[in-house]
Order: structure tokens, then C-alpha cells, then sequence
């Protein structure tokens, strides 16, 4: 069932927003080379307990960590530990989840550890442009099938693929919510939109196949034929004047 969010309700998800844009864009002051993933979720536990917030993640379906940090090949889901350490030309995807006073909002965005060149900066800049063509078509009357196509329709147009096993969600009650946002589908299908819907629009694409492979720990989710991948996210709301960004990123990091 997909819960319309009141104006109130709306500017309370936007305050966890705030917390979790914030939490990227201090990640992206502090990732470097030979960092242990570890050190990022600390950095992002320590600044969103600073803000009165919780980090969402942690404990939800078991998830050991604070955040989600995914290295390459990784889609999603990727847990920090202390003996993964960032290397120079990494592509890292930090996922981030917020609580604040029974709200939730979540973002991600992938950054460049060093210079990253070739297929690597094609990706990530294709992903991201991915993502806005996607909030672009989060307009009050047009359909869920019509993010999902854009998404899906530009990805491919540039020689890459979106996955199918992994979805966007609606969010702000709970970390997931009605409706799932596919990053594939038809124009002019799916659910209608509706102001006050509050949705978490994710792109994951791979620089090969669409195909996923999930590791032993229950939670990393990888490409199968080890290409690289790429993630970013923005909780938007749906208004009668057009997409609001509720994770509105502090900069651009990447």
C-alpha cells in the first residue's frame, strides 16, 4: 500500500535528507586511497549520531554495518569491514540511510578514489545523468513506468545495462515502502503519481550484464561477469510543481 506523506511529514523526511547529504559529503572530503572501508562507516556512524540521527541501516534485516560502501564490481550492499582497503582508480558506491524522529530518508552516490579515467568516468557520469532523467519524470499524473523507462531507455542508449534484480523503493515511514521504482519498464505504465508520494529513485548500472551474483555473507551483491558497477540515489517527493530532491547533495563529489 503507498502512503501519501502530509506537507509536515515531507519536512520531516527532508530533515534526515539533510543529515545524509551531509554524511556523503563528508565521506567525499575523507575518501583516499588506503583507507579500510571500516574507517567510512565510522566516520559516517559518528557525524549522523553527532546530528541526533540514527543510521538506518544498521540491524535492518540484520545488516551489520552503518552504511553500505561497494567497491567496482560490487552493485550494492557492500559491508565495511577493516582488511577491504580502497586502492587508487576504485569506483566506491556509499549507500547512506537516515532516521531522525521516526522518519527516514537515503541516498547514494559514487565516488573516484584517485583518477579514474576510460569506461570507469563514463559509467559513474552516465549513472548520475541517469538518475536526474529519472527525477525529471517524477511529475504528479505521469506513471511509474515513465521514471523506470527513462532510466532504462538513456543506460542503454550508452552501452550499458541497468539491473533488474534490484529496485528503487518508496520510503520515509519506513526505510522501504509501496511502491518498488524499477530502473526498467514501459512509458505510460504503472502506478499513477501523486503528490505526497516520497520515493528513493536508485539506477544501479553495470558496465556489462545485467545479471547479479550474491556472496556468501547473505548481503554483497556483485556483477556475475565481474564488471564494474555503479550506484547513486536521491529521495525525491512527488508535487504538483514537479520533483522535490529531498537528499539534495551538498556538492557535486565525483
Amino acid at each position: 500500500m503507498i502512503k501519501l506523506k502530509s506537507d509536515e511529514e515531507i519536512e520531516c523526511i527532508r530533515k534526515a535528507g539533510e543529515i545524509v547529504s551531509k554524511t556523503l559529503s563528508l565521506i567525499g572530503e575523507r575518501i583516499r586511497a588506503g583507507m579500510a572501508t571500516y574507517e567510512l562507516d565510522k566516520i559516517a556512524k559518528d557525524f549522523i549520531i553527532k546530528n541526533k540521527a540514527k543510521p538506518a541501516f544498521k540491524g535492518y534485516r540484520g545488516f551489520p554495518r552503518n552504511i553500505c560502501v561497494s567497491i567496482d564490481s560490487v552493485i550494492v550492499h557492500g559491508i565495511p569491514d577493516k582488511k577491504t582497503f580502497l586502492k587508487e582508480g576504485n569506483i566506491v558506491g556509499v549507500d547512506v540511510g537516515v532516521e531522525v524522529g521516526g522518519y527516514f530518508a537515503d541516498s547514494a552516490y559514487t565516488f573516484s578514489v584517485g583518477n579514474v579515467k576510460g569506461p570507469a568516468k563514463k559509467l559513474i557520469q552516465v549513472t548520475k545523468e541517469a538518475l536526474y532523467r529519472g527525477i525529471d519524470k517524477a511529475k504528479a499524473g505521469s506513471r511509474l513506468g515513465d521514471i523506470s523507462f527513462s532510466i532504462q531507455d538513456y543506460v542503454e542508449s550508452r552501452g550499458f545495462s541497468v539491473v533488474r534484480d534490484f529496485v528503487g523503493h518508496g520510503v520515509g515511514y519506513e526505510l522501504h515502502e509501496d511502491p518498488e521504482v524499477p530502473n526498467f519498464g514501459r512509458p505510460n505504465s504503472g502506478v499513477r503519481l501523486e503528490s505526497g508520494m516520497v520515493l528513493a529513485i536508485e539506477p544501479m548500472v553495470n558496465e556489462g550484464a545485467y545479471y547479479t551474483e550474491v556472496l556468501d555473507d547473505g548481503w554483497t551483491v556483485v556483477t556475475k561477469d565481474g564488471s564494474l558497477s555503479c550506484h547513486f540515489e536521491h529521495t525525491i517527493c512527488i508535487t504538483n510543481r514537479g520533483p522535490d530532491v529531498l537528499t539534495k547533495w551538498q556538492k557535486e563529489m565525483c
